[in-house]
């Protein structure tokens, strides 16, 4: 079946590029377009797509917002949102992570890039490179808590080394380099990364990064 794809973004322009790319694809189709975050979760309701192609910056709601409401706690629906941004460090990056995003893109990624970013998203994965995930964290890092607040009850939940391998996500390593640094194959890091996620009760990687840092296990900036 194809990945259905909503538009979000309001420039008209840019949605038809985008259009243009994706419905090229076999396996993917487009199914709606929005202008702001008001129209987008109205399409998402009536269209249920799989992939939200997601600006951040709209009028009357902006893409966190939006985000927020189409992913947050309680919605069951199977939309994955990704988010699109002209600023590799946008300010609204983390916000949006932290409201359910799946990932970002630039706007100006190569079309290979957007089509491979909708196929990771809508496989339930997070599209967000290690790298990018350190840099935004550290830069931004005065966006979240202190992490002088207690531990939350759902990190005991974890094992030792499940611990161990959330500080690794957090850092920004890939499942292979996690897999290195802990001497295990990539198969056990994906069963521990999976475990993690379900305990905590987290979408996807990027998230779980996010927690580590909300929960004070990784400091902003620590190695």
């Amino acid at each position: 079946m194809a990945i259905r794809v909503l538009l979000v973004d309001d420039q008209p322009l840019l949605r038809t590029g985008f259009r243009m790319i994706l419905e090229a694809e076999p396996d993917i189709a487009v199914v709606g377009e929005a202008g702001d975050g008001l129209q987008a979760l109205d399409q998402v309701r009536a269209l249920q797509p799989d992939v939200v192609l997601m600006d951040i910056r709209m009028p009357r709601m902006d893409g966190v917002e939006a985000t927020r409401q189409i992913t947050g706690p309680g919605r069951d629906g199977p939309a994955k949102v990704l988010v699109l941004t002209t600023f590799d460090l946008d300010e609204y990056v983390v916000e949006a992570l932290r409201a359910g995003a799946s990932g970002f893109l630039l706007k100006d990624a190569p079309a290979d890039e957007l089509v491979q970013a909708i196929r990771v998203v809508a496989a339930g994965e997070a599209m967000l490179a290690p790298s990018i995930t350190r840099r935004l964290l550290d830069k931004y890092a005065g966006h979240l808590p202190s992490g002088d607040e207690p531990v939350p009850d759902t990190l005991h939940t974890l094992t030792e080394r499940e611990v161990e391998v959330l500080k690794l996500v957090a850092r920004g390593l890939s499942n292979a380099e996690i897999a290195a640094d802990l001497f295990v194959s990539e198969t056990t890091v994906k069963t521990h990364v999976g475990h993690v996620l379900t305990k905590l009760g987290l979408r996807d990687r990027v998230q779980a990064a996010v927690y580590a840092y909300e929960s004070g296990l990784v400091r902003p900036g620590a190695q």
